[in-house]
């Protein structure tokens, strides 16, 4: 079932058209990456679905229900959660008043929520009492994660979720968004700039240009791209003296 589909979306920042006609679909249980370069619009369109931007032309569906234009509480509500880029936790706020806030359009429930999210990030039970603001960058990365799961969400968004953060974090913060996919069976919208980590977590892929998905498929698919292994994954190609001749043209095929 399809839990999201969204269709011909059109955003602004002013004059400047940063989504042109994007189109993708998100299935319950699945993990879905959004592939793409600074400035492509992986952002804008996260903003977007959350309520937080307005798209221009488009529409947005979830669970069948049209929600573009709705307010962002009540995309909430409906059971979607943003995790933001950057994190944007509250720093003097503990990280258990920074979890409660995450569960501000529900009422009871707080406490079974808060032992699953400890159960995921035990770090952040044994500093509970602590202001979020002396966190680690990858521990206020899980608060934020788990502040966006005491929303009891459907599909969790996350935008972002390596950025600042070593490998090592990095292998274990995608870890967890998989044992969450798992276990818990919540469906994931994944903004990435680490494509392999991305691609080796997620079930199916789009790569966003210039506003514009160029290219959706399986993960296995786009990982056998020549494309996604040049452009995204690092792959060169050089002659007898370990150089390129020219820089190849994306295809996107």
């Amino acid at each position: 079932m399809t839990v999201l589909s969204v269709r011909n979306l059109e955003t602004f920042y002013g004059a400047i058209m940063a989504l042109r006609g994007v189109s993708i679909d998100v299935d319950e249980g699945e993990i879905v990456t959004i592939l793409g370069a600074n400035g492509a619009g992986k952002t804008t369109l996260m903003k977007t679905i959350a309520g937080l931007m307005d798209p221009e032309k488009g529409a947005i569906t979830y669970k069948g229900e049209t929600i573009a234009r709705l307010a962002p509480d009540r995309i909430v509500a409906k059971g979607i959660s943003l995790v933001p880029e950057g994190r944007e936790v509250f720093p003097y706020l503990t990280i258990e008043e920074n979890l409660k806030l995450g569960a501000f359009t529900r009422h009871g429930g707080q406490a079974q929520d808060l032992e699953l999210v400890y159960g995921y990030f035990p770090i952040l039970k044994e500093r509970r009492k602590q202001a979020a603001g002396f966190l680690s960058g990858g521990q206020q990365q899980m608060l934020a994660i788990g502040r966006g799961l005491m929303a009891r969400p459907t599909l969790m968004m996350l935008d972002e979720p390596s950025l600042g953060l070593s490998p090592l974090l990095t292998q274990e913060i995608f870890a967890i968004i998989a044992r969450l996919n798992a276990e818990q069976g919540v469906t994931m919208l994944l903004v990435e700039q680490n494509a392999r980590i991305a691609l080796d977590t997620a079930h199916t892929g789009y790569v966003l240009e210039m506003g514009r998905i160029v290219m959706s498929g399986p993960s296995e698919r786009l990982k056998a791209s020549d494309d996604i292994q040049e452009f995204y994954l690092g792959r060169t190609e050089a002659t007898e003296r370990g150089q390129k001749r020219w820089k190849r043209r994306k295809t996107w095929r």
